[in-house]
C-alpha cells in the first residue's frame, strides 16, 4: 500500500468519524424525545476534526485546513462549556 492510499484511508476515517456524531446525536434525541447533544457528540466531533485537519494539511488545501481549524475550535470550545457546567453541577 502506497503512502497516498494510506492518506485517502485517514482521509475517510476522519469522515466516518465526523459523520458518527450526528448518529449519536440523532439515537440521543430519539430516546429522550427532544433535540440533545451528548458528549460523545464533541468527542466525536474533535476526533474527527483532527483528523480531516491532518488530511487537509496532507492535501495542502488552504480551505480545507481553514474549515477544520475553525471547526476544531468550536468543538473544543463546547466540550469545555460542557465539561465545566458538569462539573459546576457536581459541586452546587
Amino acid at each position: 500500500m502506497d503512502t497516498e492510499n494510506i492518506w485517502l484511508i485517514i482521509g475517510f476515517l476522519g469522515q466516518g468519524l465526523f459523520s458518527a456524531r450526528f448518529i449519536v446525536q440523532w439515537l440521543k434525541s430519539e430516546r429522550e424525545k427532544k433535540s440533545v447533544f451528548p458528549i460523545a457528540f464533541w468527542y466525536f466531533s474533535i476526533a474527527g476534526g483532527v483528523t480531516l485537519f491532518a488530511y487537509a494539511v496532507h492535501r495542502q488545501d488552504p480551505v480545507f485546513i481553514v474549515g477544520q481549524l475553525t471547526g476544531l475550535f468550536i468543538y473544543l470550545r463546547n466540550l469545555y462549556f460542557v465539561i465545566y457546567e458538569h462539573k459546576n453541577l457536581k459541586i452546587e
